[in-house]
């Protein structure tokens, strides 16, 4: 089968529409459906499996550097929320609230949490009262809700699943070590489990987190050329433990306030995925997040001792720790070759009686379809050899579109030349630091900052729009 042929029709084509290229696949590869709620959707069992897994990495992640699950409630006092000014500000346009419980009337609103910042200070300011109790270093998985106007499945909806790192610390330097941590966690799953270059950077003044001092954020660029922030962590300081009155004593004996960081990723990293590595047969998923990272596709299963050598094919596997299904329905092989490829399996093992005769079996790599003989002998071995060509593949391709669609500019003329002649990607420009050429930038080009990278380079002395001395190279783009 020439490798460019299109296997299934039923999905758009990306360089046709790429939104709907994006929802198709969505619906097709069956990771969600619709609701009667707009923006809120069924996440289903084999797009739950996806989220399962990064779950249960990150998870496994966050307890090898100390931190504890916890559950917050969902709601939130009106009054609880309005003691951090910048932060109820910045929620506000997106906050669901709860006006009756049963047929009365709530004298105290109940906000549905969009975020569990003001939770978490009500609880530390109950059970921190010495610096003995510090730090406290805390992580809950829940769902949020935020009201958007427009969505998306994953990558904007009104529920979401996320998780939300809460930790508080005695020093400034404590907090800042662990938001930086945090973000170099978030950094190296995306890169050596989804596949995906990120680049680390401080968000600008205008774009952090409302009632943070900083952001941190890791940022992506899809297959189309827009940037998809793929996780923030945040610098508090102690403002939030101030105007939360979280008060401890500490080594001095005297009173003091602590200082926090929050942190998180949300079910849009299965957007991202999508977005880095699909293509126009649908999913490709990494080996690492796959629910399914072998499928056994038995041909002429009719003939005798074909489904026993694949079941027998697939408890090695199994065995081997590896996820594997084996598909012995009635469905054709084309079928199921078709069916796979939509759902992003990683490989393809294919076992026929002229396989058996030559005690082999056929391997087949979702990303670029080569196709190798495999001895069984050596299947489990060969079998892992395949995830991890599956693995550094994707990554190698999501790098070089970055690499692509990223336009050195020194001018507002070089970066509306290079996204008209180039398309979307990522602008690397100098910025002076004021606010106004920030949001100049955007109107005149199209592009918003998306951050400061931490890896600085020198592209010139001065700003890209008004001409001053530069502070800081910032990396701009479109973002989802």
């Amino acid at each position: 089968m020439a490798k460019d042929k299109k296997m299934v029709d039923a999905i758009t084509s990306m360089d046709e529409d790429f939104a709907k290229w994006y929802t198709d696949i969505c619906m097709k590869a069956e990771l969600v459906s619709y609701t009667s709620v707009k923006g809120c959707m069924v996440i289903r069992p084999y797009g739950y499996a996806i989220w399962e897994n990064i779950q249960h990495i990150l998870d496994t992640k966050f307890k090898e550097l100390g931190h504890e699950n916890v559950c917050m409630p969902m709601f939130i006092p009106e009054s609880l929320l309005q003691k951090e000014k910048d932060h109820v500000e910045g929620f506000a346009p997106e906050v669901a609230w709860v006006t009756y419980g049963g047929s009365e009337k709530l004298e105290d609103r109940l906000c549905v949490r969009p975020t569990s910042e003001t939770l978490f200070c009500e609880h530390y300011a109950n059970i921190v009262h010495s610096y003995r109790d510090l730090p406290k270093l805390y992580n809950q998985w829940v769902s949020v809700v935020r009201w958007e106007k427009t969505t998306r499945p994953f990558l904007r909806s009104r529920e979401f699943l996320w998780q939300e790192g809460h930790t508080i610390h005695e020093t400034p330097e404590e907090a800042i070590e662990e938001t930086e941590r945090m973000l170099n966690v978030y950094a190296d799953f995306c890169e050596q489990q989804l596949a995906m270059p990120v680049v680390k950077g401080r968000k600008t003044e205008s774009d952090k987190f409302a009632g943070a001092e900083a952001t941190y954020a890791i940022e992506a660029l899809m297959h189309d050329g827009k940037a998809l922030q793929a996780g923030t962590s945040h610098y508090f300081g102690d403002g939030f433990a101030k105007a939360f009155d979280i008060t401890y004593t500490g080594r001095d004996n005297k009173l003091a306030h602590p200082f926090q960081t929050s942190w998180g990723v949300t079910t849009r990293l299965i957007g991202a995925v999508i977005m880095t590595h699909g293509d126009d047969n649908g999913l490709v998923l990494p080996p690492a997040v796959a629910p399914v990272q072998v499928v056994i596709v038995p041909i002429a299963q009719h003939k005798e001792g074909v489904l026993d050598k694949a079941n027998e094919l697939y408890n090695t596997l199994k065995n081997a720790g590896i996820r594997v299904k084996l598909d012995d329905s009635e469905q054709s092989p084309g079928w199921k070759f078709a069916q796979y490829e939509m759902k992003g399996v990683p490989v393809r093992l294919e076992i026929g009686p002229k396989d058996i005769e030559n005690d082999q079996c056929v391997l087949v790599t979702r990303h670029n379809r080569e196709k190798v003989f495999c001895k069984l002998g050596e299947l489990v071995e060969t079998v892992n050899e395949r995830l991890q060509a599956v693995h550094d593949g994707l990554y190698a391709k999501a790098l070089e579109n970055r690499e692509r669609r990223t336009y050195v500019c020194k001018t507002l003329d070089e970066i509306t030349k290079a996204l008209e002649e180039k398309g979307d990607g990522f602008v690397k420009a100098m910025w002076c630091g004021d606010e106004a050429c920030e949001d100049k930038v955007k109107e005149l080009t199209g592009v918003g900052s998306r951050c400061i990278p931490f890896k600085q380079e020198e592209i010139a002395d001065t700003c890209v729009c008004c001409g001053k001395p530069a502070k800081h190279m910032v990396l701009w783009g479109k973002a989802y």
